[in-house]
């Protein structure tokens, strides 16, 4: 017997009464019709009651045999279960059930020949027969639903857990969230009075203490410019959606020309306070890797980030940097060979930061020492042709060479970026274990952490600034006009010519390499390049439009320089009225390149993370795969209105 069987019962009942109403009715005027109404009322009260006795033994034979397929349990014994049981047939209709399965599920009602379906929401009888049970909700109360085959038929059987699940969300609400905050920028108001500090620290320590109080928090203040706050689980999402409001806070504060931020780590999921306080500590120093001025969460090893709108702030001190030569000069000296790479499509920031470091290790440290880079790829040839024809001896090699020659003891020096994805060779990175990183790029999640020595300042224009002090530590005897040129050549890429992230040390840098020899107009020719260059360079300018104060362009063309023309082109349209922020697309159907620029109002990373890439406040990418150019502009757009929408919320 069918559910269709069952639900159309009661349509025969009812055409039964009305066919014998109308006979009766009919009697005294026409006899033959008074027959044949009567005839049909008979039919119709036949196939009602074949109906009903076939659909009561279809419930019968089914309980039987269902309950004979559990241990020989009857159906009245199935009645007495203390938790809703319901019988469902071939097709998945209920064809029993019992008083709490009627009260608890149904609402009171009989449910016979209606679905299960309805009855476990979100689920089909199919996904949870013979299963683990899924977990649904009636009417505020919580049940764990469970269904056993047996024969055509099946047993579903609902356990109530209202209250287990209930202390389970009670338990991970009250879970321990250790938050490290620390004063980012808090030199810059002491370099201006003990006054102004002491305001501006008082402030800060003050909204700190609020922030806890808000939540009911514990609050400690760690040392002068460091503080530590253990809020629970439930608070977490409340401060996840209004987009963390302390940050704006913080940065209401200011003196002088300085303006006060805080960097936050923030860990979720930790069932005890010193786990949590342990990955806290990787949260903050992610936050600090990406220019501070955000709250970096983590939950299960992965991250989210809010906030990170402010320019990450100079670092005035040059200790840190004074330690790292002496860290980089002890892994030289334990090294066979000395190899130094970059990124993929090299830049005059990577290439001449890469020649810089080669000097010294050769000449300074006498080790065999090579830069590895892929010169048909690369962006800075004429960096590479300039250095080839006055140095003595070739000091490129291809990453094949490297490969072959890197042995166990070799250390591989990365300049310029920071992820495994993209280094010019991810072989030689995978062969040599010793490895040492030296970039500026706002830290990314997936960074090479099994670095001998991680040097990585976000508030540093570019690779050259660094290791141009990195060099003035260890031993800058052998760096000559030639090394000098180079590293002033990436400086003035990434400042664009010292006007974006120029501070302090950025001139000192320039200074430092003026006095080695350094001559500003054989850089300005290392920028100069072909005529075909500057075409298509025009024509991706003119073919841009604007979108919420962003100029977005796109090239179809697939020649050896779209990747320079493309990045000036991207340069060129910051330079028009209004525009906050460039973007330029170029690529093919396989792989699209997305080229962002900015100067510092919008935060270009921040976009080009929401795409999967990543890099500077200023200067970011991204590579997308397997889309069009209308479909990346649509997937722009939306990155664009994410993060504007929130730094206009904020």
């Amino acid at each position: 017997m069918k559910k269709r069987h069952w639900i159309s019962t009661p349509w025969f009942i009812i055409f039964t009464v009305a066919m014998l109403l109308m006979a009766v009715l009919t009697v005294n005027y026409s006899l033959p019709l008074f027959y044949i109404e009567l005839g049909i009322t008979i039919a119709s009260a036949a196939v009602v009651i074949v109906l009903s006795l076939r659909f009561r033994s279809y419930i019968k034979r089914s309980v039987r045999s269902t309950a004979e397929r559990i241990n020989g349990f009857n159906g009245e014994y199935l009645e007495k279960f203390k938790y809703p049981v319901a019988v469902t047939g071939p097709e998945g209709d209920i064809i029993w059930c019992n008083a709490r399965f009627r009260k608890a599920i149904a609402g009171g009602r009989s449910p016979e020949g209606d679905l299960l379906n309805p009855y476990i929401p979100g689920y089909s009888l199919e996904d949870i027969i013979d299963g683990d049970g899924v977990d649904i909700a009636v009417d505020g109360r919580e049940f764990t639903a469970y269904c056993v085959s047996a024969g055509e038929c099946a047993v579903s059987h609902f356990i109530e857990n209202t209250y287990y699940k209930a202390t389970v969300r009670e338990y991970h609400a009250s879970l321990p969230c250790v938050a490290l905050i620390t004063f980012d920028n808090a030199e810059d108001f002491y370099a201006d009075s003990d006054e102004s500090f002491t305001n501006v620290t008082i402030n800060v320590e003050a909204n700190l203490q609020r922030w806890a109080n808000e939540y009911k928090a514990l609050y400690k203040k760690i040392s002068n410019n460091r503080f530590m706050i253990i809020f629970r689980e439930s608070d977490i999402d409340k401060m996840i959606s209004l987009k963390f409001p302390i940050l704006k806070d913080i940065r209401s504060i200011g003196s002088n020309r300085h303006v006060a931020t805080i960097s936050v780590g923030l860990c979720r999921g930790c069932k005890s306070v010193r786990e949590s306080e342990l990955n806290a500590r990787r949260a903050l120093e992610m936050a600090l890797g990406r220019g501070g001025d955000q709250v970096a969460i983590i939950k299960d090893n992965n991250y989210e980030f809010f906030g990170g709108t402010a320019a990450a702030t100079e670092k005035v001190s040059k200790v840190r940097m004074r330690v790292i030569a002496n860290a980089i000069s002890r892994a030289v000296n334990d090294a066979d060979k000395v190899l130094i790479m970059g990124h993929r499509f090299s830049d005059l920031d990577c290439v001449g930061a890469a020649i810089g470091m080669q000097c010294v290790m050769e000449k300074s440290f006498r080790k065999y020492s090579k830069v590895v880079v892929e010169e048909e790829t690369s962006m800075a040839r004429q960096l590479i042709d300039y250095a080839r024809e006055r140095l003595e001896g070739d000091i490129f090699i291809s990453p094949e060479e490297a490969l072959h020659g890197a042995t166990s003891k070799s250390l591989l020096i990365i300049v310029d970026t920071h992820l495994a994805g993209s280094l010019e060779s991810a072989e030689l990175y995978e062969k040599v274990k010793r490895v040492v990183v030296i970039d500026h790029h706002r830290k990314a999640v997936n960074y090479i952490a099994n670095a001998l020595v991680f040097c990585h300042e976000p508030s540093a224009s570019s690779a050259c600034e660094m290791c141009s002090e990195i060099i003035s530590y260890l031993d800058d005897k052998p760096l000559g006009y030639v090394q000098a040129d180079a590293l002033l050549a990436g400086i003035m890429l990434d400042t664009k010519n010292f006007v974006l992230k120029t501070g302090v040390r950025t001139f000192e840098a320039a200074a430092y390499l003026r006095r080695k020899g350094a001559n500003t107009l054989t850089v300005k020719e290392m920028f100069s390049g072909s005529i075909d260059t500057y075409r298509e360079k025009v024509d991706i300018v003119v073919r841009s439009t604007t979108y919420r104060g962003c100029a977005i362009s796109d090239s179809d063309r697939l020649t050896d320089d779209i990747r320079l023309a493309a990045a000036q082109a991207a340069d060129e349209m910051l330079t028009l009225s209004g525009i906050v922020a460039s973007f330029v697309i170029f690529g093919d159907s396989k792989k699209l390149n997305i080229s962002a620029r900015s100067y510092g109002r919008v935060n270009v990373q921040l976009i080009m993370e929401k795409l999967g890439g990543g890099g500077h406040q200023t200067m970011a990418a991204t590579q997308l795969y397997g889309k069009t150019v209308a479909e990346a502009h649509e997937l722009l757009r939306a990155a664009i209105d994410e993060v504007l929408d929130y730094n206009e919320n904020e």
